[in-house]
């Protein structure tokens, strides 16, 4: 299977890959998100946009195991990420994490293409094991960081679940993305100061 076959606008502003995968699912998402990673056709192209493989790599033995196998993970992630919010401790999923992270990630060798230009590529066609072990060592290096950990949040957008890391200054940010949950409570803020002017509080 190609990565290009299937068109989809994927967001990447979590700041970590760990985090991204765990958005990809319907519990972990904005509000009304369905699953994104219901095929291989659908993971073959987050892989692709993710770039954890280069573009244009033909991974012609994705299949539904793959599926499963990156739902689990993703699965994982999210009770560890939500351990690090106060909820209960997960040591068993840490285990399982550590178990995938201690696979070998798929090597990098640099090529020309036709334009004369470096591009990457992989040092062999990648399978499923290290794909997962780009994505759960990710998780570890998030999860042994302090000032990582210290900047795990939250979205506070309206039924958003999804998880990011604050980077601002002050620590001040409070949406997964600024362009969608922050313009939807702008949005929701305008229409409601909209209707307070046309219907004044205590005005029959």
């Amino acid at each position: 299977m190609g990565t290009g076959r299937y068109a989809h606008v994927w967001r990447f502003d979590a700041g970590r890959i760990c985090l991204d995968l765990v958005a990809t699912g319907s519990a972990g998402g904005a509000p009304g998100a369905s699953e994104q990673l219901p095929d291989p056709e659908h993971l073959a192209g987050w892989l692709a946009a993710a770039r954890l493989v280069p573009p244009g790599t033909a991974l012609p033995v994705l299949d539904d195991t793959w599926v499963a196998r990156f739902h689990e993970l993703r699965a994982v992630l999210d009770l560890l990420m939500e351990a690090q919010s106060g909820g209960p401790r997960a040591d068993g999923m840490l285990e399982r994490v550590n178990a995938l992270a201690a696979g070998a990630p798929p090597g990098l060798r640099a090529v020309r293409a036709a334009d004369g230009e470096l591009v990457r590529a992989l040092s062999a066609a990648p399978d499923c094991p290290g794909l997962l072990a780009v994505v759960a060592r990710d998780a570890v290096d998030l999860l042994t960081d302090p000032v990582a950990r210290a900047a795990l949040r939250r979205c506070q957008g309206e039924d958003c679940r999804r998880l990011y890391l604050d980077t601002s200054r002050g620590g001040r940010r409070r949406w997964c993305s600024g362009e969608v949950c922050g313009n939807r409570e702008r949005v929701a803020r305008h229409r409601r100061r909209a209707l307070e002017k046309e219907f004044p509080p205590g005005v029959e």
